[in-house]
Order: structure tokens, then sequence, then C-alpha cells
């Protein structure tokens, strides 16, 4: 959601509507960008885009400096647009999540003396990480019901 062609006065790619069944972009002066070549870019499938229209478009100057507007699109491109559609529908789950999820996580790193793990390898690491939660949930509990009336709960 960040670019640095709007802070520019350019468009960015959300100005670029794609076209799933022809597989191309519709850009902002209604050209075509077409599929041009497709490669592993540090893992991740990603393919190019661009229109021959370009050089002579009336509206480059808001689009891009260079001779070709390129769009690039990776392989997870429809589930991130699928995310921002969610998250367009609840504008406060960030707030939400801060309010269910960070103080957990901050009161585990603080415990774990906001470093790192003493074990090594995943299933270690992941053992770890589990008794954490364990104890986290246990000292909730405590607070919650008190010593007494957990011990009683536990018992029946």
């Amino acid at each position: 959601m960040t670019s640095n062609n709007t802070a520019q006065g350019q468009f960015d790619n959300r100005d670029f509507i794609y076209d799933a069944q022809r597989d191309e972009y519709l850009c902002p002066a209604k050209q075509r960008a077409i599929r041009r070549f497709t490669r592993v870019e540090q893992g991740v499938t990603t393919t190019k885009y661009w229109s021959s229209a370009c050089p002579r478009c009336p509206i480059k100057a808001r689009c891009t400096n260079g001779e070709y507007r390129r769009i690039a699109r990776t392989e997870y491109e429809d589930a991130l647009d699928r995310m921002q559609l969610r998250l367009d529908a609840m504008p406060d789950a960030m707030r939400v999540r801060r309010r269910t999820v960070e103080h957990t996580f901050g009161t585990l790193k603080s415990w774990m003396g906001a470093t790192h793990f003493l074990t090594k390898t995943l299933p270690r690491v992941s053992t770890e990480m589990s008794l954490h939660v364990l104890a986290y949930n246990f000292k909730r509990m405590v607070q919650m019901f008190g010593t007494q009336q957990l011990i009683q709960m536990m018992r029946t």
C-alpha cells in the first residue's frame, strides 16, 4: 500500500486493473499491458506486464519516468487481493489484533528475556514456545479465577 510513485504524483499498481481471464492489465490510459515474461525471483514466481503504447502515451508522465511502465505480479497476488478486500471490509482489524494478541506476545517475549530461544532445532523451539504459552495461560487462569477455584475446576 506504500508507493514512491504515489508520493511523486504518479499512478501506482492499484491504478492498473488486472483481468484474470485475459491475464493482462488495463492501464489508466485504457491500454492493455500484456504478459511479457515470467521468472523466479528469490523463490517467488513473478510475471512482468507492460504495454507497447507506453512511449507515445499522452499521460506517460503521470505513469513512469522510464520508457515503459512495467507491472510485476507475483504468484501470491490473488491471495493479497483477497486479504486487502477483507481488511477494507474491517478497517479496525489492527486495533482488534492489538487488543487480543500483542499483549500476549509482548508478555511472552518479556518472560523469555526478549532475546532468543534457549534451544535449537524446530521441534525443541516449538516445545519451548508451547511451555511458555502454557505458563501464560495458567497465570491468566489464576488471575481470572483464583488459585482455589482453579484447583477445584481442575479436579472436576
